[in-house]
């Protein structure tokens, strides 16, 4: 897959072991990004996690989106497959959030799965995020919620 230019957004694979593209975008998220993101406070990624979030292989899959002008990373979505479902995340640069970077990255991910085959998308949010929540709405014409303690699951119908 190639670099694809979608609404003023490059968007590209992540390339396997980029963990330097990871850190760049964990570095630009403030703590309640990072709270909201991984449920917990989460002031810095350990070597392990940082290798597991940059590895891309048949059941894992990540787009890094950049701002034109800015060399570095504005957002990523990933996505790590489990038959015919996948789980998903996404973490948008605080300089970027409501700009519309995550929307871009999630449907282009959404779009990525269903031609892999993928028919369920699943999203865990942390507490009150309506700005995650609003952009799963948008990504499936029909999903289900559940709470589980303070967060919520979503899982998303997608389409062929």
């Amino acid at each position: 897959m190639h670099a694809r230019y979608v609404d003023g957004i490059t968007i590209r694979p992540l390339r396997n072991g980029d963990i330097e593209a990871v850190a760049a975008i964990f570095e630009r998220l403030g703590d309640r990004s990072r709270q909201r993101r991984f449920c917990g406070a989460k002031p810095r990624l350990s070597e392990s996690e940082l290798e597991l979030l940059a590895c891309v292989d048949a059941g894992r899959h990540a787009l890094i989106g950049f701002v034109e002008g800015d060399p570095e990373p504005a957002g990523i979505a990933r996505l790590v497959r489990e038959g015919d479902r996948a789980e998903i995340a996404f973490a948008v640069a605080d300089v970027y959030q409501g700009r519309g970077v995550g929307k871009i990255l999630a449907r282009e991910l959404a779009a990525d799965a269903r031609a892999a085959g993928i028919g369920e998308l699943v999203a865990t949010v942390c507490g009150d995020n309506p700005a995650a929540v609003s952009l799963l709405r948008q990504l499936a014409p029909a999903f289900r919620v559940s709470w589980r303690g303070g967060e919520r699951e979503f899982v998303l119908a997608l389409q062929g």
